[in-house]
């Protein structure tokens, strides 16, 4: 009995499974001519169409456009300022960027930094690998009847070239000897090549001699260009020994501490070993502000990360805001699709009423307006990504930085497109929904 039993459950299963698939291909079946008449009732008023996808176009096209362009420059500014980043930091008497009066007031009343300290740290710092300084400042460069104006003059150390990876592309840097005897000797950047000496060949231009602030310097070396960043170019800038430079460069300012590690690991301890050294050296000054008395250590120390994290802080409120105003954008473009999507519910009323009249349920017609608003919005979305992305390009193109180009962007703009589309598509969907047939068959 119980064998028989079975068999016949058996049966009523295997008989049940047919009705189920059927049911199912039944589903999308209908789902896809609800889509299919979606679209098909797009295609018929273009123009309204198009209309309705600008709003999505332009506010996807500009998401799309800020999120690759930043994302661009924080690849940027991350490679510039981190090609030895992870191993390199500075010590100098102020910070690179001062973002405040009293900050510039801390930092006046601070003692500069010299050729002293750069060797104490050097003997006092275990983990300080390479060590070396430079002052710089910009000037006046003659050759000929040429004058260029603002060129940065470096007085380096030799260790500076390793520190800062920079090689010769043509030529040659100076010797020690050359440096220790502060002969007038010159390693200079691209510009120069560009600006002064006329793109002339860089061959040619070796052995040629400048003017800077009344002294010669002759020709030595040419560096491999640098580029730019932020439209801001590198490459504008000589290089001479630093004895060199003293000889040069008016009075004796502060001088900046470049050090290199061997192991980025090392990087954090280094600094904390460089902070002893000046701390010992330079003690706390005291700086009273109004009633309370603060003290300072005298001296900054800075890495890479510092600069990112500036960069960061300085675009993160321009990214938000823009990112608000596309925002906008496609919130005004999803009223817009909920108002057309509005006025083809009341043009279409009487077909709406006929097709529930030959059985079509409130859920089919919901669902066929709802796929028209979420196919608009979608459409939107994807040509706003490509002309998004064709605007980062042509931008990045014009300002010199790559674009960036990522999986997030793509499902960013499809999917909030998608999403106004159905928000903006679920009120009118309703409304066609609701309606009594045979009330809509008679509105004319």
């Amino acid at each position: 009995m119980e064998k028989n039993a079975k068999s016949v459950n058996q049966e009523r299963s295997f008989g049940e499974r047919p009705g189920v698939l059927r049911a199912a291909d039944a589903s999308l079946v209908r789902a896809w001519s609800i889509t299919a008449l979606a679209i098909r009732n797009l295609f018929v008023n273009k123009l309204r169409t198009f209309l309705t996808l600008l709003g999505i176009i332009v506010g996807v096209a500009s998401m799309i456009a800020v999120v690759t362009i930043i994302q661009g420059l924080n690849e940027t500014v991350a490679n510039t300022f981190s090609a030895n980043g992870s191993t390199v930091f500075s010590i100098s008497k102020g910070p690179s960027v001062i973002t405040s009066r009293e900050q510039m007031l801390r930092v006046g009343k601070r003692r500069d930094v010299t050729e002293e300290d750069a060797e104490a740290v050097a003997r006092g710092c275990p983990l300080c690998w390479r060590i070396g300084y430079s002052a710089r400042g910009a000037e006046i460069v003659k050759y000929a009847d040429k004058t260029e104006e603002n060129v940065i003059i470096r007085g380096i150390t030799l260790s500076q070239f390793d520190i800062e990876d920079m090689a010769a592309e043509t030529g040659r840097i100076w010797t020690k000897n050359e440096a220790d005897a502060g002969h007038y000797v010159a390693v200079i950047g691209a510009d120069i090549v560009k600006n002064v000496f006329a793109d002339a060949p860089p061959e040619t231009i070796i052995g040629r001699q400048l003017r800077v602030r009344g002294a010669t310097v002759r020709v030595i070396g040419i560096v491999a260009p640098l580029g730019s960043i932020l439209g801001v170019s590198r490459d504008n800038f000589i290089l001479v020994p630093y004895n060199t430079s003293q000889k040069i460069l008016p009075g004796r300012g502060s001088l900046v501490i470049n050090v290199q590690v061997e192991d980025p690991a090392q990087l954090d301890n280094a600094k904390d070993q460089a902070a002893a050294v000046m701390r010992t050296r330079r003690g706390q000054i005291a700086i009273r502000t109004g009633d309370e008395e603060e003290f300072d250590e005298g001296f900054t120390i800075e890495s890479a990360d510092v600069f990112v994290g500036l960069y960061s802080d300085a675009t993160s409120n321009i990214y938000l805001v823009t990112i608000g105003v596309s925002a906008i954008s496609l919130i005004v473009g999803g009223i817009v699709v909920m108002n057309i999507m509005l006025v083809s519910v009341a043009e279409r009323t009487k077909e709406i009423g006929l097709r529930m009249a030959v059985g079509a349920r409130r859920s089919d017609i919901m669902r066929q307006f709802l796929t028209e608003a979420v196919v608009i919005a979608a459409a939107g979305g994807v040509i706003g990504l490509f002309l998004g992305f064709g605007l980062a390009n042509l931008i990045s193109l014009l300002i010199g930085f790559p674009t960036l180009i990522n999986v997030t962007s793509v499902v960013l703009g499809i999917g909030v497109s998608s999403a106004v589309g159905v928000i903006s598509g679920l009120y009118p969907a309703w409304r066609a929904a609701q309606l009594n047939p045979v009330e809509a068959m008679r509105r004319e």
